[in-house]
């Protein structure tokens, strides 16, 4: 899981996301509320995605809101990929990485209001309940948002247990009556500066790695702290008997699998493989990061694969190998 941001990509962020607010014509300077409005509910985006899924991206959106006592702030899923709203205890931070087994990471747990207890809103994804939407157990039921209230004030940081430090956001709560600072519209609007950001830097990041692969070399999606190419590149090789494909992970942070065939169930899907040979059925390898996994083809025939924890967002890919 990714656990930390470089300055670089910080950086770059920042750039990008000046870039997309001049381009709306957007400044945040602060600018009053209506003081008497009491008990208003605001929206926060968890995640975003490109239309076509390839490159998502691990941020709260916007990452800062400023709300007074008694509000509520209602979380949006809004990508495929997984992640949830969690709140610790002392605002506290994750303890280690993200366990999907683990009932208290994947179900919603706490008593619905930010009191300094364990606040978890379970996954939160676009994926309908009942679809496939990651290497999750059955127990776990996904959800389409998640809403908390604030009956205290201060500023409380909260984290995706899915992706760790890197993606951390942080509600400010002020006085009841307070005026605020900014409207949900302007927050709105944020987020889409800050999504179109991410998704410039993630097309960059797709044509770097890109630029990385070959007929016998496929990256195994790409990632900078920042977006993630939920992809393979290149998602089509063709080779002949004999040859090598070696699926390289040296451009992500996260582990992705190369699955031919079924796929494993629990800890099974976990079994990293250096090498080995195919000729047809079931072969899996899960890659971690700054890994590969390399295969050498003995049988002629057109094979697909997939990455097992990635597919329903579009990851998939084919290796044609010719006599």
């Amino acid at each position: 899981m990714k656990t930390h941001i470089t300055s670089r990509v910080s950086l770059t962020f920042r750039v990008l996301l000046a870039v997309a607010l001049a381009a709306l014509g957007l400044t945040f300077a602060a600018t009053s509320a209506d003081a008497t409005t009491q008990g208003q509910n605001w929206t926060v985006l968890a995640g975003n995605q490109s239309a076509d899924g390839s490159i998502t991206g691990a941020r709260f959106l916007p990452g800062e809101i400023w709300i007074d006592q008694n509000d509520t702030v209602t979380w949006a899923a809004n990508s495929v990929e997984p992640h949830t709203v969690t709140f610790f205890p002392d605002n506290g931070e994750p303890a280690g990485p993200f366990n999907p087994g683990d009932p208290a990471q994947v179900n919603r747990i706490g008593s619905g209001a930010v009191d300094g207890t364990y606040q978890n809103s379970g996954v939160l994804t676009t994926v309908p309940a009942g679809q496939d939407f990651g290497p999750f157990p059955p127990f776990v039921t996904p959800y389409q948002s998640y809403t908390l209230s604030f009956p205290d004030t201060g500023d409380f940081t909260y984290y995706c247990l899915v992706h760790g430090m890197m993606m951390k956001g942080v509600v400010h709560v002020a006085s009841a009556g307070t005026p605020y600072p900014f409207t949900q519209r302007q927050y709105d609007a944020q987020a889409a500066a800050e999504a179109r950001a991410i998704r410039l830097d993630g097309n960059q990041l797709r044509a770097d790695a890109l630029a990385q692969a070959g007929q016998n070399r496929v990256m195994v999606g790409a990632d900078d702290g920042l977006a993630m190419v939920m992809r393979f590149l290149r998602p089509s090789v063709t080779v002949h008997v004999g040859d090598t494909v070696v699926f390289d992970n040296t451009r992500s942070m996260g582990p992705h699998t190369v699955t031919f065939g079924d796929e494993p169930q629990g800890p099974a899907l976990e079994n990293y493989l250096p090498a080995a040979t195919y000729a047809g059925g079931d072969l899996n390898s899960f890659v971690p990061p700054g890994l590969a996994f390399s295969v050498t083809f003995t049988k002629a025939g057109v094979y697909p694969y997939i990455c097992a924890l990635h597919d329903v967002q579009g990851m998939v890919g084919r290796v044609i190998v010719r006599p």
